[in-house]
């Protein structure tokens, strides 16, 4: 499994290529912004992905669904809890003062537990929430892709609309019980390893909690 990390945006956020070694089947998950250099990035590759994967319907994660959908016109992936969210990119755009391309509608559902193929990958889809009702998570292939639950040595916000710390405290439960070699690429900054965040991450081993609002 390649995962390719292309960092973009005001945000700095992580969008990821993911393709299979062995043949020619990609995905991108999470176009956040300037979609123009994910598109050329992409083509340098050889590349031609056949969907695009949203963990979650923040705006720093789908601000380039529509470049990139225009010149690949392949499906888009969101857990529909997250449609709400998706269906407000607009406004959350004008609050942070970035540019956005409304995108077009989600055209297939995650579902938690489900099998994603991509070539001769088989990846499993775990549904998240906390940060983003509809959040999900990627994972496979000793990879996964976090969004914004998991990031090395902290975890997502919980203080936005629709966010929720206890159940972000939950899938973070989920998520940790990975195996410990599991590589994670997080929606922002570096990678890190499951094994690494049990032992270093203050949310994680117990040091510090998750504030909850009173």
């Amino acid at each position: 499994m390649i995962v390719t990390q292309i960092t973009v945006g005001a945000f700095q956020e992580n969008c990821y290529v993911v393709a299979d070694p062995d043949g020619e089947a990609t995905a991108i998950v999470d176009p956040g912004s300037e979609g123009d250099r994910i598109i050329a990035e992409v083509e340098r590759m050889g590349r031609h992905p056949e969907a695009i994967w949203i963990t979650h319907a923040h705006v720093d994660h789908i601000g380039a669904i529509a470049a990139v959908k225009r010149r690949w016109d392949v499906p888009v992936y969101l857990h529909p809890l997250d449609k709400p969210l998706y269906r407000v990119g607009g406004r959350q755009a004008q609050l942070y003062g970035v540019p956005y391309e409304e995108p077009p509608d989600a055209d297939r559902e995650f579902a938690d537990g489900e099998t994603l193929r991509l070539g001769g990958l088989e990846l499993s889809v775990m549904h998240v929430p906390g940060h983003a009702p509809g959040h999900v998570m990627i994972h496979g292939h000793g990879n996964a892709i976090t969004g914004d639950c998991l990031f090395a040595g902290s975890i997502g916000r919980t203080d936005l609309p629709f966010s929720n710390p206890a159940h972000l405290e939950a899938s973070l439960k989920r998520i940790v019980a990975l195996p410990p070699e599991t590589v994670v690429h997080p929606g922002h900054g570096d990678i890190t390893t499951i094994g690494e965040e049990r032992v270093s991450n203050p949310f994680i081993n117990g040091t510090a909690r998750i504030v909850r609002p009173t």
